[in-house]
């Protein structure tokens, strides 16, 4: 029992009672004092209340893994499993002292409710269920009750999706706490995450985004029970069962209460209820409702209790000590711990009974064993643990080698990784800051709690954008706050000049052209939300672009060729248009772009009438000669001849094979040369076309407008230069050449003027020769300097109608046969409207 004879106040009542509160005053009025808490977090958030009373330098903080001890402390915040019990302070309280009932650490509550006492004033906080054990256990002690300061409702259950704001969602595993947050996030923008086994630091940090509204629900486990001051004005239990480390168990009232209570702060009041969640069973009895609301719960009849100063002599008096039987009979043996677990294997170990002799050994073997098991291994992993701490905490020196300490935190010391990756780091970090703590297994122990200290705090900041990360949509949580709020046309929407569009400042999404683009992170369930709420505030910014584009310059539209894509049409570097199939090639029809739906009827239409003027505008000055041509073909002042030899012309786009319209060229005969030479024809000996239409921008158009016609897909133009390398294996090459203007000749192509230059040659040579009926070599530079091969050009000599004369010969001679007969080389066209410009478009329907 304690050495101190102080009076021992219990305060007792349900949660939001003031309780802590009151413990805080009342430990803060004297010269020193001590509270001890349930959990870690809670020691911590109220050792920065006592700060900003006292200042640092009077308050400690110690807890397992954590020591804040100034010289000259006065004031203790602490676990209750680290509560210096041999300091003498004027104030002790003990927090959540009903916890003595808890199979797995009432043992120590229990120590502590007996054991810790103030030389002035002791007092206990609990529950009001706390009372008759507390009469039997201390004689004479003083119970006070608190009644609630606010009013704690039933509310039944709820989907998650009809959830008040500021709602806190309580599940009682890892996984349940992360599925429902992420449900969360899609539904409602986010969710801060609260569970005992983060730090403090991704602890506040989490709350301090639900506190300050960036996000309206937050995911807890039930360690929110334990007096987290957060406001919260309802709790939804996503479960009533949970595993309590050693069997999944419905909830107790007393339990469900505690959590519960968290909803309502001070003078307002609070809620709670059920996850409604299709195909769940179970919720809240009528009568655990009634005890709840009324705060009515069975009074306890025993608590757990291990001996609180056991012999350590020995060994064996240690493990005696430690199973010994409570004596009184609202006392009960305390289930085994994990720390006693371990030391009975321990024992077991031959070298740990030669080490253990002697009371400073057992002390330090039966310290070994308090390291907690933070990564939950279990015991026989942990037991491996403790087994090498105890090896060297036993030899040598009596500390824990550098190396190895200094390895296992390098080890960890990285942020990289989701959020359990990160979790499960920090949880290692713990128990080597535990260690750390321990003030003489190191050589250096403030050097190494040091160094745990920054590396946690590091970690705890990459878990925190993790799982804001992970669980937390900043423009959904930002629109859906602001649409209950204002409604959806009350919604501050600004577009920048870079075309980001943010919502209350949050960048949502980017306006392309006329089509608003939703962020790429967005997940699909909120893209609907973002689609109603930009677009619906976008109009008076769509309607002024409409309008610039209708008064831009020729020079703001480009026609989009990129090969294997539909053709079409820009404005300002965004897609505005494509071209579809018109009435002729030259004519294609223009199909405005789906995104300028969302203009009005009238701003649409000027937009499409802008788009179809700058169309036939840039055609008339891309392709003058085609337009001229297909005029011609029209035109009834036109002789008949000549227009039966422009129509198939215009239709192939301004290059034809000459043999299968040779009865059409014949027809032009001289006196009409003039006039088709006028319209820039060109009577090849083996092609008709334009030379004006062969120049790289023409070519580009005529493929372009060919691929509009047939509704099909821009082709690869030809590369710059006069021959090309294709074959008829190349479907879509082959065709697109051969359209654009060049004549297969083998393995290679050559374009249709530089086919008829050759042909001019030869025949000149040919003409030399004695009459043209003799062998004769024609001059091979000007082919060689185009890069025509030896066998393609004896496919051209063979197209002009000439033979080789000497197949054996180095050089080789060639002899006039007679005018070229309609060859197999170019592929097969019907006259008139079987030509060139059909073979592209077969070429594209099979390609």
């Amino acid at each position: 029992m304690s050495r101190f004879a102080s009076p021992v106040v219990a305060v007792l009542g349900p949660t939001n009672t003031g309780k802590t509160h009151l413990a805080i005053e009342r430990m803060c009025g004297h010269s020193s004092g001590m509270i001890g808490f349930p959990l870690r977090l809670l020691a911590r958030e109220v050792y920065e209340r006592v700060v900003a009373i006292k200042g640092a330098a009077s308050v400690a903080l110690i807890t397992g893994e954590e020591k804040i001890l100034p010289p000259q402390a006065r004031w203790f915040l602490c676990t209750a499993e680290s509560m210096p019990l041999e300091r003498d302070l004027a104030f002790v309280a003990l927090d959540e002292a009903q916890l003595g009932a808890d199979p797995n650490r009432g043992h120590v509550f229990t120590d502590r409710l007996l054991r810790a006492r103030g030389r002035d004033e002791t007092m206990i906080l609990g529950s009001e269920s706390l009372r008759p054990l507390l009469k039997a256990l201390i004689p004479g002690i003083e119970i006070i009750n608190r009644p609630r300061f606010s009013t704690l409702s039933y509310a039944g259950a709820a989907k998650l999706s009809r959830l008040p704001p500021r709602s806190a969602i309580v599940a009682f595993s890892a996984e349940e706490v992360y599925a429902v947050a992420e449900m969360l996030r899609r539904l409602r923008g986010g969710a801060a995450v609260v569970m005992g086994a983060l730090s403090p630091r991704t602890r506040n940090a989490q709350v301090a985004m639900f506190q300050a509204g960036e996000v309206d629900y937050l995911v807890a486990t039930d360690a929110i029970g334990m007096g987290l001051n957060m406001d919260v004005s309802h709790v939804a239990f996503a479960s009533l069962r949970k595993f309590d480390g050693r069997r999944t168990r419905r909830l107790t009232v007393p339990e469900m209460a505690q959590i519960a209570g968290r909803a309502g702060r001070h003078q307002r009041d609070g809620t709670f209820g059920t996850l409604s969640v299709e195909g769940a069973t179970g919720g809240f009895d009528d009568e655990e409702v009634a005890a709840i609301e009324e705060h009515r719960f069975a009074p306890l009849d025993h608590l757990y209790w291990r001996e609180g100063e056991p012999d350590r002599s020995s060994l064996d008096a240690l493990l005696v000590s430690l199973e010994r039987k409570p004596d009184r009979p609202q006392l009960r043996a305390a289930p085994e711990a994990i720390d006693l677990a371990v030391l009975r294997r321990l024992a077991d170990e031959g070298w740990v009974r030669e080490r253990a002799k002697g009371a400073r050994a057992v002390a330090r073997l039966w310290a070994a064993c308090g390291l907690p098991d933070f990564r939950k291994t279990g015991v026989e992993p942990h037991s491996r643990l403790v087994g090498r701490v105890y090896r060297h905490l036993s030899e040598g020196s009596g500390h824990l080698p550098v190396q190895w300490f200094a390895d296992e935190l390098q080890r960890l010391d990285q942020t990289g990784g989701d959020v359990e990756t990160i979790a499960d780091r920090i949880a290692g970090v713990r128990t080597w800051a535990y260690i750390a703590h321990r003030p003489d297994w190191l050589a250096e122990p403030e050097k190494w709690a040091e160094r745990t200290r920054e590396i946690e705090e590091r970690l705890s900041d990459a878990l925190h954008q993790r799982l804001t990360q992970r669980f937390v949509d900043r423009r959904t949580a930002v629109l859906m706050r602001d649409l209950g709020a204002r409604g959806m046309d009350a919604l501050p929407v600004t577009v920048a000049g870079d075309g980001v569009v943010a919502v209350d400042g949050e960048p949502i999404g980017h306006l392309d052209g006329f089509r608003f683009r939703v962020d790429p992170t967005t997940k699909v369930g909120d893209m609907k939300r973002l689609l109603a709420a930009a677009e619906r505030r976008l109009g008076g910014v769509l309607a002024g672009r409409a309008k610039a584009l209708v008064a831009e310059g020729d020079g703001g539209f480009t026609l989009a060729t990129d090969p294997g894509r539909p053709v079409a049409v820009f404005w300002r570097g965004h897609i505005v248009a494509r071209l579809g199939r018109g009435r002729t090639m030259l004519t294609p029809r223009l199909l405005p772009y789906k995104a300028l739906d969302s203009l009005t009827p009238d701003d649409r239409k000027a937009v499409t009438a802008r788009l179809e003027r700058w169309l036939a505008d840039e055609i008339a000055r891309q392709l003058p000669a085609l337009v001229t041509l297909a005029a011609a073909a029209q035109d009834a002042a036109q002789p008949g001849a000549l227009r039966a030899l422009c129509a198939p012309l215009a239709d192939a786009g301004g290059v034809l094979a000459r043999a299968p319209v040779e009865a059409v060229v014949a027809a032009v005969d001289r006196p009409l040369r003039p006039a088709a030479a006028k319209l820039g024809i060109k009577l090849g000996t083996l092609d008709i076309y334009v030379p004006a239409l062969l120049r790289p921008e023409p070519v580009r158009w005529r493929l372009a407008l060919a691929a509009a016609y047939h509704d099909g897909v821009m082709r690869v133009p030809p590369p710059a230069g006069a021959v090309v390398v294709t074959t008829p294996d190349d479907r879509d090459g082959y065709h697109a050449f051969a359209f654009a203007g060049f004549r297969p000749l083998g393995g290679q192509m050559l374009r249709v003027d530089l086919v008829e230059r050759l042909a001019r040659i030869a025949h000149d040579t040919r003409g030399q020769a004695k009459g043209g009926r003799v062998p004769f070599a024609p001059d091979p530079a000007l082919a060689t300097s185009l890069g025509l091969r030896p066998a393609s050009f004896a496919q051209l000599m063979l197209a002009l109608g000439f033979r080789p004369a000497e197949p054996e010969a180095e050089r080789a001679r060639w002899v006039w046969r007679g005018a070229p007969r309609p060859e197999r080389v170019h592929p097969p066209v019907r006259p008139v409207r079987e030509n060139a410009f059909a073979v592209l478009a077969r070429g594209v329907g099979n390609g």
